[in-house]
């Protein structure tokens, strides 16, 4: 009997207790339509949004990108290191987005011709292409600043309607300032795509800065990098101009998270005073 109960209380001791499922993730800020989040979770976890496997660092940081129109909810799925799971619902806020309707215009200046639509698509190719970037990198990229100070002319988000037809919503943020202005990259990263004349765009570049992470820089006057060039925060990429389809002078800046758009004002304080 002695040893009959020795082997019970054994067996007991030996038996793994239940797992407790991992803890819910931390954001940098509330998560809403069109925001890129920095979350925290238990170092070497798995954290996965339907499919995708968002890449974490040492720290068990990742970047989860809202799209302007996500859900009112996201699920997002976590595998602790020591294989347990959790299902975690993050409650989205809406916004409220600005839509303007114009209408009277000649179509050719709604609709592009054959010839020009193959070049859009093409060009649209290769950004798409450079969106899809997953480079390592150390550490989650946290810490951003403005590419070029000004005038804020156009927000992200915005949608015209041109005689009637939706056209695609605006996914990046449009600075005014004089031609010539110093055009610096967001945060450090590696020079993805250069291109000295895009339709729409014009002279375009983009900065690849690691875990899926990308940000495009357009309609500039100059272009003072090459692709596969390491950049910092002080490199200047470009100048500002109003090349491709511009009414002005401005910078077109654009950031995306595996091709996912985001709202760049998120990632920064408000915009710097001159000489600041």
């Amino acid at each position: 009997m002695r040893c009959l109960l020795a082997l019970v209380i054994l067996l007991a001791l030996a038996a793994p207790a239940h797992a407790a499922a991992p803890a819910a993730p931390t954001f940098d800020r509330t998560p809403r339509q069109g925001a890129l989040l920095v979350g925290t979770t238990t170092p070497g976890s798995r954290v996965l949004l339907g499919r995708d496997n968002l890449r974490t660092d040492d720290a068990g940081r990742f970047l989860l990108a809202l799209d302007r129109d996500a859900p009112a909810h996201v699920a997002l799925r976590i595998v602790g290191p020591d294989g347990t799971e959790g299902t975690f619902d993050l409650a989205v806020a809406p916004r409220a987005w600005k839509v303007e309707r114009v209408n009277g215009l000649q179509p050719k200046k709604v609709t592009p011709d054959p010839e020009h639509l193959k070049r859009i698509r093409a060009e649209g190719a290769l950004i798409a292409q450079a969106r899809r970037r997953d480079s390592a990198a150390a550490r989650v990229p946290a810490a951003f600043a403005w590419p070029v100070t000004g005038r804020i002319s156009g927000v992200f988000g915005s949608q015209r309607v041109l005689n009637g037809q939706p056209r695609s919503p605006h996914r990046g943020l449009d600075i005014a300032a004089p031609p010539g202005t110093p055009v610096r990259p967001m945060a450090p990263g590696v020079v993805s795509l250069v291109h000295p004349d895009m339709f729409y765009t014009g002279r375009t570049v983009m900065v690849d800065h690691g875990f899926g992470l990308a940000s495009v820089y357009v309609h500039m006057r100059d272009i003072a990098v090459t692709e596969g060039q390491k950049v910092d925060a002080d490199t200047v990429i470009g100048t500002v101009g109003q090349s491709g389809r511009a009414t002005g002078p401005h910078l077109h800046w654009g950031v995306s998270l595996f091709g996912t758009l985001v709202d760049p004002a998120g990632l920064v304080g408000p915009m710097p005073q001159e000489g600041q």
